[in-house]
């Protein structure tokens, strides 16, 4: 029987940090670090009008009966929603509900002396015409916002068109890089297209809610939809070659 013989710990330490560090150095070899890769970017943007009006008709109601109130508001919006139905057209002239809200009103000792609530109708689409008349022929409320946004339909072939611009350049600045860096030819590693918006102009302006007592009328809000700035943002690497 061969005598035991005993290892020292500091040595098994090192035989298994050895063997834990060959899979890594394997793969080292396999995998060599990435050379001649090159990270860069190209943006395009196109100027388009904004073709969707979101209109916001609003209603304020107070009292001391939280439920009077609460009836009140639905009065004016359930009668505001019954007309508005009758202009609906799809994709150009749609109503939805906004907030409708009820809070207490408090004395300076804390108690409740009120409630106060509001109720809104939006209406949206891109026959903005048709979107201001219909607003105001709604009875018992004003306009309190106005704004402007591009539709889906606007916005996929503006995007479409800003990616092939962005597209174009990124290739572009690659064939121009890798022929300054002396090379022949180059291909993708990786690659991101990003779309964003910029709006040119200020926001439009805030209308105030007038007196409840305003007739209906078929007049046209005076409406002017700005522009916006559809951006496309293409992000990647190339890895240079000699051809």
């Amino acid at each position: 029987m061969k005598p035991f013989v005993a290892i020292p710990l500091s040595v098994c330490c090192i035989a298994l940090a050895a063997l834990a560090a060959l899979p890594a150095r394997a793969q080292a070899v396999l995998n060599p670090p990435p050379q001649n890769v090159l990270t860069l970017s190209a943006q395009a943007t196109v100027e388009v009008p904004q073709d969707l009006l979101i209109l916001t008709l609003g209603i304020t109601r107070d009292g001391s009966d939280a439920s009077a109130v609460q009836s009140q508001l639905r009065q004016v919006l359930d009668a505001g929603l019954a007309e508005a139905r009758k202009a609906v057209k799809p994709g150009q002239v749609e109503v939805r509900t906004g907030q409708f809200s009820l809070s207490p009103r408090y004395t300076s000792k804390g108690g409740i002396s009120g409630w106060m609530g509001m109720a809104e109708l939006v209406i949206e689409g891109r026959d903005m015409t048709a979107i201001s008349h219909l607003a105001g022929r709604v009875q018992g409320m004003t306009v309190s916002r106005v704004n402007f946004a591009l539709s889906r339909e606007a916005r996929d072939k503006v995007e479409g068109d800003a990616a092939g611009q962005a597209i174009t350049r990124f290739r572009a600045r690659a064939d121009a890089y890798a022929k300054q860096f002396g090379f022949g030819g180059w291909g993708i590693r990786e690659i991101s297209v990003n779309h964003g918006d910029a709006p040119m102009h200020a926001p439009a302006p805030v209308y105030r809610a007038r007196a409840m007592s305003v007739a209906p009328s078929d007049e046209a809000q005076p409406i002017e939809p700005g522009k916006t700035q559809v951006v496309v943002t293409v992000n990647g690497s190339i890895q240079m070659s000699a051809r």
